[in-house]
């Protein structure tokens, strides 16, 4: 598709940081914001929403921080209804290059009852708070909260009142993931060309995906008139998810003879911060996911192969180039030197220094020896446990476990805290239990277990398992994940990261995430 007019240019606005953020056991630290803000930063996202300032003091310090680093996008901050929102998102996003701030309600007949306004004063309550946002910030973007649910005449006449507070971007939010394509299009046709004012701001469609449909209704908004789309990476997001920024993206790119849009996304490194954002949230990307899934690109069946093998294109509608996947599975192994290394890491879409690479090197080595073939999903799967949480006071040194048929099983574990070699042995259902009850012998905590995830990164019995746990202590919820030939091994060492991020997250104060509802709108 030629792309010559800017009218046809899509705005991605990612919400990975804020509605990401929000999928329960999702929360991510704040060195993990920066370095995903820098990664959509980098990648040509136009609009990073980085967070809701008013939810917490760690919320405001990663938006603040996210605003001054940002080189490319405009940064947004989420606001309610209220003038102390809007003032804390201001002084959360003011030192952005291009700040914006967002303020939302919800404008339903189920959400209006909520902080039990009336049509009328809902009206007065959204005239007066985006005219406040408009006098501190020059964007600022007005969302009422359930559009697709809202009676139609209502939300024509809450458009053209934001409008007229000075609202520059009207997003239609169908945030219960009710709506349908064939209505998200005619409902952002029918805004456009009944509200007055309309021709004057961008629609934006912001979409959940509770009935599957997230995609579909955001590219059918986009063909609707809407110029904005609200996604995150990997759809992660509350209950079902998000709209995937993948997904939308690589649509508009592979069908551009039927969707004659265009965006300013980097897709070759979609794969990159798809692995990353699943390893800071602990949500593990399915296999069958459309783009970035491990099978997007993997043929079995004789069939398939034989096409792949005559014209990739019998198969595949992308290249994996595309998307920031190396074409070639199979060319690393232990006669493989640091140039290589190096080189096939760009590939994969990480870039190290010296130093990293030293580790790293060493870390490939050890599992040169111990597989037989080395794969590109090896190598990610290397590259994401060897992402070290921020500090690593407890450490494991060794660990053997011993498995019988009759009785609990053992394991005796070694670590290092704080500098310090400690030892214990402990009893349990199974190897990883009682490697799990040994740790916790040695580092005493209250830490609830949410989620245990085990998944094989390649085929054979020489396989890497990459092991995910997601533990909670004190309303803080943190995420580990290690990849080993050994399954127990990855386990403890998933555990054990769990563990170092807790420590973080408790030593500070006021970062953990306040759950706000409409109670504290005054």
């Amino acid at each position: 598709m030629t792309q010559t007019s800017q009218k046809d240019r899509v705005v991605i606005f990612d919400t990975t940081l804020r509605d990401g953020e929000q999928s329960p056991g999702a929360t991510m630290s704040h060195l993990e914001k920066l370095e995903i803000a820098q990664l959509l930063d980098e990648m040509g996202v136009d609009i990073i929403e980085a967070g809701f300032p008013i939810a917490s003091e760690g919320d405001f310090k990663a938006v603040s921080e996210i605003a001054q680093r940002s080189k490319n996008s405009m940064i947004c901050g989420l606001a309610r209804a209220n003038y102390g929102d809007i003032d804390r998102c201001w002084d959360a996003v003011k030192h952005a290059e291009k700040p914006r701030i967002h303020t939302f309600i919800g404008t339903s007949p189920l959400h209006r009852a909520i902080p039990n306004l009336d049509m009328d004063q809902m009206a007065v309550r959204i005239h007066e708070t985006v005219t406040h946002a408009r006098n501190l910030c020059e964007d600022v973007q007005w969302s009422p909260m359930d559009a697709t649910r809202t009676e139609l005449d209502y939300l024509f006449r809450v458009v053209e009142i934001a409008i007229k507070a000075g609202a520059r971007t009207i997003n239609i939010p169908d945030t219960v993931g009710y709506t349908a394509p064939m209505e998200s299009a005619d409902l952002i046709r029918m805004l456009i060309e009944k509200v007055p004012g309309a021709d004057d701001v961008i629609f934006a469609t912001h979409c959940h995906n509770d009935l599957g449909m997230a995609t579909a209704n955001s590219l059918a908004a986009v063909a609707g008139g809407a110029r904005q789309i609200e996604c995150t990476i990997n759809g992660l997001g509350e209950r079902a998810g998000n709209t995937a920024l993948e997904e939308v993206v690589m649509a508009m790119k592979v069908r551009g003879d039927i969707i004659p849009y265009y965006t300013d996304i980097d897709t070759t490194k979609l794969m990159n911060i798809s692995h990353r954002v699943a390893t800071v949230s602990g949500f593990a990307v399915q296999f069958n996911k459309a783009i970035v899934g491990k099978n997007a690109f993997a043929h079995e069946s004789g069939i398939h192969q034989d096409g792949m093998l005559k014209n990739s294109e019998t198969f595949e509608i992308m290249r994996p180039e595309d998307v920031g996947l190396a074409a070639t599975n199979l060319v690393m192994g232990k006669h493989s030197g640091r140039a290589a290394l190096r080189s096939k890491l760009e590939d994969l879409g990480f870039s190290l220094a010296d130093n990293q690479l030293k580790d790293v090197f060493v870390r490939f080595k050890e599992l040169a020896d111990r597989k037989k073939e080395v794969f590109d999903e090896d190598l990610i799967a290397l590259m994401r446990a060897s992402e070290d949480v921020e500090n690593n006071r407890l450490a494991l040194q060794s660990l053997t476990v011993i498995c019988g048929t009759d009785g609990p099983q053992k394991a005796d574990i070694t670590m290092v805290i704080d500098g310090e070699k400690v030892t214990a042995s402990a009893a349990g259902d199974g190897p990883v239990d009682a490697t799990f009850n040994a740790v916790k012998a040695l580092h005493p905590h209250n830490a609830r277990l949410q989620l245990y995830q085990v998944q094989a990164v390649t085929e054979g019995t020489d396989a890497q398992a990459t092991v995910s746990v997601r533990m909670e202590e004190d309303g803080n919820i943190a995420t580990g994940e290690s990849a080993d030939t050994d399954t127990v091994v990855a386990s403890a060492k998933a555990y054990i990261n769990a563990l170092n991020r807790l420590l973080v997250r408790g030593e500070r104060t006021g970062e953990g995430l306040r759950q706000i509802s409409y109670k504290d709108i005054s």
